[in-house]
């Protein structure tokens, strides 16, 4: 199966599909045409998305536009996702010109860039129901969810959407570096190394990476060095913030704190005391 881009294997006579997915999930960088909306029913990792890095965690509920790249990388094997697919075209221009179907084009524009969301009783509710519903039921529970997802307050997962396909030797480069930037973050990573893993010059590579992402390679890994202090901020109160910096990249604590009130606009510290 080629890592990028990837075709939802969706049977012709449906407009949605509902996907389970256990395990480690669908661990390479790929897009595809429709929307997804997924729950996560158990697991927690890192969601690369677009041209940021995230957490994410048991009970979220991830949406990511048409084509927006996107890769997740659960901890362990023992995740469990529940996911709705769909796209436009499965749906027709005459449906979707109704006031009934409106909301659906709507939704698809808004989804675009992504968004992330705590799951309510009632969004658990419907991606139950959708597991086992049929016919004139599934669209709507469908349109149901859809309703509901406009009106919460989420949070924007991206900034940048990267409006046409990556090919296949770009999503193995890109992939490459993600698990290597994944596996290393910890320790000093130099842009010669990271390079080489797209077969490119330094400087060849900073074009190609600031184009795909819209950020250079090295604010990525202050990203991901950040997500990664978050999980140990949120998962281990008693570990001392110097010893976060460490683990997490950064070789003095004045660079970790300035960085990390640069990208949560606020301090390791205060946004320890917003997780107890």
């Amino acid at each position: 199966m080629k890592a990028i881009p990837f075709k939802i294997p969706k049977p012709t006579n449906t407009a949605i599909l509902f996907q389970i997915d256990r395990g480690s999930f669908y661990s390479k960088l790929h897009q595809h045409e429709e929307v997804q909306v997924s729950l996560i029913k158990k697991g927690k990792g890192t969601l690369i998305v677009g041209d940021t890095v995230h957490h994410y965690d048991t009970g979220d509920i991830i949406v990511l536009g048409g084509q927006q790249p996107h890769v997740f990388r659960n901890e362990d094997d023992q995740g469990l996702m529940y996911t709705v697919f769909f796209s436009l075209s499965s749906f027709g221009n005459t449906f979707l010109s109704l006031e009934e179907g409106r909301g659906i084009k709507e939704f698809y524009a808004f989804a675009k860039a992504g968004f992330k969301l705590p799951a309510t009783p009632d969004l658990r509710a419907l991606f139950n129901y959708l597991s086992t519903a049929k016919g004139i039921h599934k669209l709507s529970y469908f349109l149901q969810l859809i309703a509901v997802l406009k009106v919460s307050r989420a949070v924007s997962l991206s900034n940048f959407v990267y409006e046409r396909k990556i090919s296949e030797i770009e999503g193995q480069k890109l992939n490459a570096i993600f698990d290597y930037t994944l596996a290393h973050y910890a320790n000093s990573v130099y842009l010669k190394d990271v390079a080489a893993l797209a077969t490119m010059t330094p400087n060849a590579f900073c074009k190609f990476f600031k184009k795909r992402t819209n950020k250079t390679y090295f604010q990525f890994l202050t990203e991901v060095r950040i997500e990664k202090a978050c999980k140990h901020l949120r998962e281990e109160l008693d570990l001392p913030i110097i010893e976060i910096a460490e683990r997490s990249g950064f070789s003095t604590p004045s660079h970790f704190n300035r960085k990390f009130k640069e990208l949560k606009k606020m301090s390791p510290r205060e946004y320890r005391k917003t997780t107890i």
